[in-house]
This record gives C-alpha cells, structure tokens and sequence, in this order.
C-alpha cells in the first residue's frame, strides 16, 4: 500500500492518530493481495484479469490503529480452474500478533 501512503495519505494522517482503521479497508486490501496470488502462472495462470467474489468466516481480532504495520499474507486453499474460482484464507498481522482472519474467494476472468 505504499503508493496510497505516497498519493496522499500522509496529508491527513495527523488526524488518525489515536484512531482505528475501519476494517472494511482491510477487506479491500485482502483483495489486492489476493488478485497478486492470482496473477501468479501457478495459481492463476496468468489470467489477465481476476475479481474480488466474496469473503466468509471473517473475524476481527484486535483493532488496527495509524502508524500499525499490517501484514497481509493469502494463502491459496483450493482452486478450481475449470469454473476459475479460488478459496484463499487471508490472515492480517500487527507485529506477529492476528488482527483478522477470514476466508476470500477470488475468480478469474478470461
């Protein structure tokens, strides 16, 4: 998420400092990360496009507050090329520690 920090997130971050994020900015950002996984030619193969299809079992854990350095990691659970749907699990982590955890379906375009 670099590149949202670079545009312009730093212009209203004195604002967030005690605040926490809303968590459907998590969900977003499960969605990148996911379509990153998916764009892989062992995953996806390297399907051009791919779209964000849902999310089930989410549970968030801790709340995640400005200047928190949030690890996203998608883990592909089961794939299934013929219909191109995926079932990721996501897990997003503050120092080490799970803050949210949840199951993503990703699917592929042609």
């Amino acid at each position: 998420m670099s590149s949202i920090h670079d545009v312009g997130w730093e212009r209203w971050a004195y604002q967030l400092d005690d605040s926490t994020i809303p968590k459907p900015f998590s969900m977003g950002q499960w969605a990148q990360v996911g379509g990153i996984v998916m764009l892989q030619p062992e995953v996806g193969e390297s399907r051009e496009n791919f779209f964000f299809a849902g999310i089930d079992n989410v549970r968030f854990r801790k709340p995640v507050v400005a200047d928190d350095t949030l690890v996203m990691r998608m883990t592909p659970v089961k794939l299934q090329k013929r219909f191109g749907i995926a079932k990721m699990e996501g897990k997003s982590h503050v120092g080490g520690e799970v803050v949210c955890q949840g199951d993503v379906l990703m699917a592929m375009g042609s």
